[in-house]
């Protein structure tokens, strides 16, 4: 009877195993999935903002003078482009060492480098973000104290031009906002799941 038992326990212990093995080969596919499908609206939410700062531009006369409107007079605007351009390669880039970490298994190094990729990123995508609506709220609305006078009003296809290109400026900020936070979550239960293990064997 009692080897009938243990065989019985040995059988439960063995397929408990393999759920749960195929349960965590479901979590890691579902976690690089959606790794990537992030990475990748990113990089295609800055290289629209790029596209549509690149090509916006509107030219107007004033007072006599005939005035050109463009990115370029702004360094705001010109800091967001060069901060949309980075986050573009370097979400190309990612997703090469996404790829990378999938084939080469769940390396603990691997997702705190990732971590560290997506925190200095989102910092570098919000700075671009804020620098540019400070400017665009002055532009649109002005600043009556210092004497600074509202532009949008005569050229308002430039600006709404702008105005979308900082939205998607700012939807690649939460999409990194996002990753940073699922990476951050991904190293502290490697870490938890490595210290749970070290426990395990180090108990006779």
């Amino acid at each position: 009877m009692a080897p009938g038992v243990a065989g019985e326990k040995a059988s439960d212990m063995v397929q408990a195993k393999s759920l749960g093995f195929a349960g965590s080969n479901t979590s890691k596919r579902g976690f690089f999935m959606v790794q990537t499908m992030v990475r990748v609206f990113a990089a295609v939410c800055t290289l629209a903002a790029i596209c549509v700062m690149a090509t916006s531009s509107q030219t107007v006369v004033l007072f006599g003078f005939t005035i050109k409107a463009h990115y370029t007079d702004s360094s705001a605007m010109r800091f967001l482009f060069v901060t949309d351009a980075v986050v573009t390669a370097s979400s190309v880039l990612s997703l090469i060492f996404v790829y990378h970490s999938r084939r080469s298994g769940s390396n603990p190094k691997n997702f705190f480098y990732l971590f560290l990729h997506d925190m200095v990123i989102m910092v570098l995508a919000i700075s671009g973000c804020a620098a540019s609506t400070a400017v665009a709220y002055i532009g649109r609305y002005g600043e009556e104290k210092t004497g600074w006078m509202a532009i949008c009003n005569r050229v308002s296809k430039f600006c709404n031009h702008m105005t979308l290109a900082m939205v998607l400026s700012y939807l690649a900020f939460f999409s990194y906002f996002a990753l940073a936070v699922m990476s951050g979550n991904k190293v502290k239960y490697q870490a938890n799941d490595e210290y749970q293990s070290n426990e395990r064997q180090a108990c006779p």
